[in-house]
């Protein structure tokens, strides 16, 4: 969510950045609602005001109160009343869109949708050649879909025997390679709730075209990113200026629905319904994020060179970000398999956006306090890791090369 002081004071820029993310929405419309919001308030306070003086005069009476004082106080009563409702609707409504206005985008954020992101950076080459990923690790009785599909429906899954260790492997490498870093592991809730939820910005229980999993009859819904929780972790809390900033990293499976997603790359364990994340989170201050933010980038670059995999780094664009971010990276591996870049991992700067919606702020030295910026990147996808060894390490003779780094972590095996 946005400051509304913001928005008042930005009413244009807020209006075009919602446009060029794909908002339809009026903030003309918004701030009526909020002058109405404010007027009501005003007129709400100065009536409880009024029933207060009444209601301490009456108490002051030596005798018996007037019949004037009393038919004024049963007036303020009512009229408050019906004020308070209407201003409880009106609350409501300016709550609801609020809530509905993305991030502004950052002014080095390309215009356009997905097709218009720029390429930044490249590493490695292009091999061509490999066999996909799934005929390869069928072959090997690696993967099994059908009794996935037998256990829990289409795009589940099992991992079986060294495809399930060099699932672990990556996971281990990775983890060791942050915690060096300065990042704290944290372990988090598979589930979180509704506020926690929208508040880090995902789709509202009952959007149809969200990806979240929700309990029935409870207010929980199942993470498809361990970002969720660590946005929660430091709701409602004021962060010293001192320990700025946080570097988290938290392990969890992922669930989603994968609505929306026809006619995208599906194949195989590039897109499924439940998998294994190690997500890398950051609170700082706002005049930190930015550096931040590129911080993740470079240890998601400096992790996926020391395995060995070639990329491009692409900078998104603004049709393409989603609500919270100003600006986010992708990095796209290159798959022989289909001689294309394809999406390995992503950053994302939130700014305060995430931070004002769970109250969480920070206390500067001299005590005042703002809020806070929060960041998230995925170090590793495990499903869609397993692809990109599996595209870009096979041999000839039919075995897999264990990437050297993974290898102290796949009891030394140099091929499986």
């Amino acid at each position: 969510m946005l400051d509304i002081n913001y928005i008042r004071d930005n009413a244009d820029h807020v209006q075009k950045s919602a446009e060029n993310k794909g908002y339809n929405l009026s903030i003309a419309e918004l701030l009526q609602i909020d002058d109405n919001r404010r007027e009501l308030q005003k007129k709400v306070d100065a009536l409880r005001t009024e029933r207060n003086l009444i209601a301490a005069e009456v108490k002051q009476s030596l005798g018996k109160p007037s019949e004037e004082l009393l038919a004024r106080g049963k007036y303020v009563k009512s009229e408050l009343a019906n004020l308070e409702a209407e201003y409880k609707s009106v609350q409501s409504d300016f709550d609801a869109k609020m809530r509905s206005i993305p991030n502004p985008a950052f002014e080095d954020v390309p215009l356009g949708g997905e097709d218009d992101s720029v390429e930044i950076k490249r590493h490695g080459g292009q091999p061509v050649g490999a066999i996909d990923h799934l005929d390869f690790a069928t072959k090997h009785d690696w993967v099994d879909f059908e009794r996935g599909a037998k256990a829990a429906g289409a795009k589940f899954y099992y991992l079986k025997g060294d495809l399930a260790l060099l699932e672990n492997a990556i996971m281990q490498f990775a983890l060791n390679f942050l915690i060096n870093k300065g990042a704290k592991f944290l372990t988090v809730p598979h589930m979180v709730n509704t506020r926690v939820a929208e508040g880090a910005g995902f789709a509202p229980k009952g959007d149809a075209s969200g990806n979240e999993y929700f309990i029935e009859g409870e207010d929980l819904t199942l993470i498809g990113t361990a970002e969720a929780p660590l946005t929660g972790y430091h709701a409602d809390e004021i962060l010293e200026e001192n320990d700025l900033p946080l570097f988290y990293v938290g392990y969890s499976p992922c669930y989603r629905k994968e609505a929306g997603t026809y006619g995208k790359h599906a194949r195989g364990l590039f897109r499924v319904h439940q998998f294994n994340k190690l997500e890398m989170y950051i609170y700082c201050l706002p005049e930190q994020s930015r550096d931040m933010h590129e911080k993740i980038l470079s240890l998601e670059e400096e992790l996926w060179q020391a395995i060995g995999i070639p990329y491009r780094v692409v900078n998104i664009a603004a049709g393409d970000l989603g609500a919270p971010a100003a600006k986010k990276y992708d990095i796209e591996y290159w798959s022989p398999a289909d001689e294309k870049y394809r999406e390995l991992t992503s950053c994302s700067n939130c700014t305060d956006f995430q931070a004002r919606n769970l109250n969480i702020r920070v206390r500067r030295k001299d005590g005042s306090i703002e809020t806070a910026h929060t960041l998230n990147g995925t170090a590793v996808s495990l499903a869609r890791s397993l692809v990109v060894i599996l595209e870009n390490f096979q041999n000839e003779d039919g075995t897999l090369a264990v990437p050297e780094v993974l290898q102290q972590y796949m009891q030394n095996r140099k091929y499986i």
